[in-house]
């Protein structure tokens, strides 16, 4: 599910699970009392009686047959008093819509934690370092760095971008924010030093004070870089220094790069991404990482083609996926390469490789490979460094194991279509972890886990080997899920999911199968289980998304989530709950599994 979003996170009052047993009483299960949030907007989640009204704030809702409700309501900015009544029973709920625009301070001062940079950065000779301050309008500000001062002018209004949530709502346009007490301006430093904490000053009506930043600068020397060590088994990578920022290719245990630049705890290393310190190590010593490769092997094991790249040091990579090319670039190394064994493959046609310019590879140059595949579906890949040597493993296609070649043929194939092919299913959250909310209390966890096992029985008979993340009310983390994928291998990894809104969304009106994807090798799934469960049970579609997700980023098979339907929808949440929809809908899934492996074999 998606949680529901705000500047505090906002939690769905935990009742025990009722589907069609309903209490005789009116209960609201979502916002809670006296929540945040700084939506404009809130839905409210809940039942009563099918007879009779439910009025909010003295106005009627609709409601579905069985009674449950989900209407939405403008916010003001502050507090908002909400009045539930049934009948002769009256619930007062109360929601504070919190501003997201920063307070503009009266008089002579900056705004509370409005001077950047907050945290001790660190930059490369000749890199803009920039500040920022809110001022009263008409203020003077200034920043004093060492034997500098850097003038800071108040900017023109900008626009304000959404939350990446704002997608699943439909409401991701930018909207326009006030700056007009926001003074930004920068500088540069052309050599090496340790410059301490800027000064900020602010002159306004003839009087002036002076405020020191939080965070200090330090230049870097180019010639005297820190070198890191990822410690990680798989270190996060990211295009920024947060965790807002997007992932890039993980890298393997043991890679090797100079910092080039750091903000708080996050180091910009040689080749352009970021990573947490946390995950890094420091080598005493060492100078900044760079190798040649000469020749390039290869070792069929089964189930999957090895290649092997000797290199003097572990390097950064990145993985690019497309239709029938799967390419790997490794950062700061030169080729010397006359000679690659690369036998005939029942997955890789041809391996080719040129050498990247130091403006397309992080400033340091690089290689890349690019590997042409027999087929488009890909099924997955493990990058790791063994001693100095990266070693990529491509899976094959399930169909060319002997199992599969076995058991898949005559009149077995017909009755058992997907023997020899082992699955994962994931029944998302459990025990602690409720997920999203229905009407009536009924947990998202309960249903994902009741049509889990439906799914996982309809795949046994037709053939499958199946695995479960769980199979009872038990707290799996995200990392232990992403874990067994990863060493059990299967053909493929589904997530079962049900699905709510952010508080901006419109629950009373939205529903719908969703499909969620992350590596390109996943696409092809995910479309085809969208398109093949809205087709046969004529579901409606919420639509198929990319996203970041911890289930759908495992690379090492195609990896799905499917959100199969709304909790926060009154009417679906009855298809939802019914038993034999349940079943239906378990069925479809199997068969839908069933025609996308002919698909691609």
């Amino acid at each position: 599910m998606r949680p529901l979003l705000g500047l505090v996170i906002l939690s769905f009052i935990i009742t025990p699970s009722l589907v069609l047993a309903q209490e005789q009483s009116l209960k609201v299960v979502y916002p809670r009392a006296n929540s945040q949030t700084s939506a404009k907007k809130i839905f409210f989640i809940g039942t009563a009686p099918s007879s009779g009204e439910v009025l909010i704030n003295g106005k009627p809702v609709k409601r579905s047959k069985s009674g449950h409700f989900a209407p939405s309501f403008p916010l003001q900015v502050g507090e908002n008093v909400f009045t539930v009544r049934y009948e002769n029973q009256e619930l007062l709920l109360k929601v504070t819509r919190v501003s997201t625009q920063p307070e503009v301070p009266q008089g002579l001062a900056f705004a509370k934690d409005s001077l950047t940079p907050a945290v001790d950065i660190a930059k490369l000779p000749g890199e803009p370092i920039c500040f920022k301050a809110i001022a009263p309008a008409n203020a003077a500000v200034s920043v004093k760095l060492g034997n500098q001062t850097v003038s800071l002018a108040r900017q023109p209004q900008q626009a304000q971008l959404p939350a990446n949530s704002a997608a699943l709502t439909g409401q991701n346009q930018p909207s326009a924010e006030s700056s007009a007490s926001n003074y930004q301006g920068c500088t540069t430093v052309e050599t090496s030093a340790n410059l301490g904490q800027p000064q900020f000053q602010l002159t306004l009506d003839g009087k002036t004070i002076t405020q020191p930043g939080t965070g200090k600068i330090t230049i870097l020397s180019p010639a005297q870089l820190e070198v890191v060590e990822v410690t990680a088994d798989s270190g996060v990578a990211r295009t920024g220094p947060t965790t807002n920022y997007s992932r890039l290719t993980p890298l393997p245990k043991g890679t090797r790069a100079a910092v080039t630049g750091r903000e708080g705890e996050w180091l910009r290393l040689d080749y352009g991404a970021w990573i947490n310190s946390k995950e890094t190590r420091t080598l005493p010593g060492a100078i900044f990482p760079q190798t040649i490769i000469r020749s390039v092997g290869y070792r069929k094991l089964p189930g999957v083609t090895e290649m092997v790249f000797p290199l003097q040091v572990p390097v950064p990579v990145s993985v690019q996926q497309n239709d029938q090319t799967f390419t790997l670039t490794l950062y700061n190394t030169t080729a010397q390469t006359d000679i690659i064994r690369l036998d005939d493959n029942a997955l890789i046609s041809r391996l080719d490789w040129q050498q990247l310019p130091p403006a397309t590879a992080g400033g340091q140059g690089g290689v890349q490979y690019t590997f042409h595949l027999k087929k488009a579906q890909q099924w997955g890949y493990k990058l790791r460094y063994d001693g100095t040597s990266l070693i990529l493993g491509l899976r094959d296609s399930p169909f060319n194991s002997s199992a599969s070649k076995r058991e898949t043929t005559g009149l077995f194939k017909r009755q058992k279509p997907l023997s020899g092919l082992k699955i994962l299913l994931d029944p998302g959250h459990g025990g602690k972890e409720s997920g999203a909310s229905g009407p009536t209390g009924y947990l998202e966890k309960d249903v994902n886990l009741v049509v889990s096992k439906l799914v996982r029985d309809e795949l046994v008979r037709r053939g499958a080997t199946v695995v479960m993340t769980r199979e009872n009310d038990t707290e799996v983390s995200l990392p232990d899920r992403v874990a067994r994928i990863d060493k059990e291998e299967p053909a493929i990894a589904i997530s079962i999911h049900y699905n709510s809104l952010p508080d901006e969304g419109d629950a009373e009106n939205t529903k719908g199968m969703g499909a969620f994807w992350y590596h390109p090798q996943a696409h092809s799934l995910a479309v085809f289980m969208h398109n093949y469960i809205v087709s046969k049970l004529g579901r409606p579609s919420y639509g198929v998304f990319w996203d970041n997700l911890a289930l759908t980023r495992p690379a090492s098979a195609p990896s799905v989530l499917l959100e199969l339907g709304f909790m926060s929808n009154p009417n679906e949440f009855e298809w939802v709950t019914n038993p034999q929809e349940q079943k239906k809908l378990a069925r479809v899934i199997a068969d839908g599994i069933v025609e996308w492996f002919r698909s691609v074999r």
